[in-house]
């Protein structure tokens, strides 16, 4: 194909196939010939309609936990890709915490050039066959897609999904292979998106990786915060093999403070990263919040993965985070509450309720989980809040009051306030709070006072540099900047591993640069 000269569009306009092999952009000046070919397959959203996956019936999908959606074949991944508009400012790349080629790559799939879209698609996304199964898409691309009004939004997630898992059949994924093995050394604290992220692009530069976790399997929240139906655990399993066959050196079951301490990790090598996740439950304050049968969501949940797969879990066998039978409030309406009421559905409880403080327009979840969830059975109680928990040793019941949405604060958001005299009882005998996370405080599990954090408890880190007030030790995901999406989460680790690797160079050219200056 002729590469013409770049094109007058800052960036490129995205449609050319040359660009991803020679960062070379074409626009009016492409030959009749390419553009022809370019229109033949793209922009295909005025005659073709949007298509999701194929979406098993809720009465079949809440007997298991296997996902819902099935994945694209072919002919429909390239049909739907097809749909994109290939506009010269690509909002869905731009609003993207990855920013993502996404133009790209959906132009490859259109044209059946998979392994290529595969590879376009791996070179700033870490996990994305993960991504395209529980990223908010409603919320970043494909909300931002430009023919979302009128037309409807490209499926991007779905056929990310089905970019990685033709690479995985066909073998195009790799595990990192370093172009030479370095001397240094990197050990990350946390096993979660973040810290798997930097270690396969620190892997990759050829430091020696080594992750510590407390957990005894490798994915932090994809393995046992988030439920099977969105995320198959093989799924999480084999991006563990692919750093493990790759060099990346796994030490689990172990807590940091605990079984080893933070300065020996820090002596053991050239530098440190703390990715550790958010974990600690926020709490509410009402009357009865201390019964039996009041439990954390993270608790929950991770009893019911842990029962997936093959634990013996034995606060699941007594009954106590089991909700077979059982009438359920959830507490909450982020991501979290959605998938306990989702996993409460498929252990067979009685009834489940969410209670939300503000209404369905303003729930921080993605709506499509929203309506996965009412599809499933679920009832939605918006504008209401706990009062109180009701009971004598065990809960019965949430005393719940009705809320009106006042004017808005100095964030946007209104206010909610209690309409007097609306309380009324909602019969619980589990109530699931899922309220958000907080993080817990390092610098005393670490025996590390030194380590600055802010007022909400999070790291503290020079933006620049991802470095704490440590030297040598960098921070990255939920624990710098709080419980947050997967996809910032890799979108962290590979900042830090970018900061460690200019910092370990740094400091190795810097005893050569005295010399040579002496």
């Amino acid at each position: 194909m002729h590469i013409p000269d770049r094109c007058w569009i800052d960036g490129g306009c995205g449609i050319c196939p040359a660009s991803f092999f020679a960062s070379v952009h074409v626009g009016e000046h492409c030959t009749g010939e390419e553009r022809k070919m370019m229109s033949n397959k793209m922009l295909s959203f005025v005659t073709t309609d949007k298509e999701m996956p194929a979406k098993r019936e809720a009465d079949a999908r809440v007997g298991d936990f296997a996902e819902i959606y099935d994945e694209f074949d072919k002919g429909t991944a390239e049909t739907q890709a097809s749909r994109c508009s290939q506009c010269g400012v690509p909002f869905c790349q731009i609003n993207c915490p990855l920013h993502n080629n996404i133009p790209d790559w959906l132009m490859l799939t259109a044209e059946g050039r998979m392994e290529e879209a595969y590879r376009l698609s791996s070179q700033t996304n870490n996990m994305p066959e993960i991504c395209g199964r529980i990223c908010p898409q409603d919320r970043l691309c494909e909300g931002s897609c430009v023919i979302e009004k009128g037309f409807e939004s490209v499926t991007i997630g779905a056929v990310e999904k089905h970019i990685t898992e033709t690479a995985f059949e066909n073998g195009w994924v790799q595990p990192p292979k370093p172009v030479y093995e370095r001397a240094e050394s990197v050990g990350i604290i946390g096993a979660g998106p973040a810290g798997l992220a930097a270690a396969e692009m620190l892997r990759q530069q050829g430091y020696q990786v080594t992750i510590y976790d407390r957990y005894d399997r490798v994915g932090g929240l994809l393995i046992y915060g988030i439920p099977g139906f969105k995320l198959e655990k093989h799924v999480v399993a084999r991006r563990h093999q692919l750093l493990e066959d790759g060099g990346v050196t796994f030490r689990l079951n172990v807590d940091i403070g605990t079984d080893i301490a933070f300065d020996d990790i820090r002596s053991a090598h050239d530098a440190v990263l703390i990715a550790t996740g958010v974990y600690k439950a926020r709490d509410i304050g009402v009357p009865g919040v201390g019964l039996d049968g009041v439990v954390p969501a993270l608790d929950y949940l991770t009893a019911s993965n842990r029962k997936s797969l093959g634990d013996d879990v034995a606060a699941f066998d007594n009954g106590e985070l089991n909700a077979e039978g059982r009438n359920v409030v959830v507490v909450g309406g982020g991501d979290t509450a959605m998938d306990c009421v989702r996993t409460a559905i498929r252990q067979n409880a009685k009834s489940v309720i969410c209670l939300y403080r503000r209404d369905r327009g303003n729930m921080p979840g993605s709506q499509r989980e929203v309506a996965n969830a009412e599809e499933e059975g679920v009832v939605f109680k918006w504008l209401s809040a706990p009062q109180a928990f009701l009971g004598d040793d065990q809960v019965r019941a949430v005393q719940a009051q009705k809320i009106h949405l006042g004017q808005p604060d100095a964030t946007g958001r209104q206010v909610p306030q209690i309409i007097d005299g609306s309380s009324h009882e909602i019969a619980a005998d589990l109530v699931i709070k899922a309220l958000g996370f907080d993080p817990e405080e390092l610098p005393v599990m670490f025996d590390a006072p030194e380590l600055e954090v802010s007022r909400w408890g999070t790291i503290g880190i020079d933006w620049q540099t991802m470095m704490t007030s440590l030297p040598g030790v960098f921070a990255a995901g939920d624990i710098v900047r709080g419980a947050s999406l997967v996809v910032w989460g890799v979108r962290d680790g590979r900042d830090a591993a970018d900061a460690i690797h200019s910092y370990i160079t740094a400091q190795s050219d810097a005893p050569r640069a005295a010399a040579a200056g002496a």
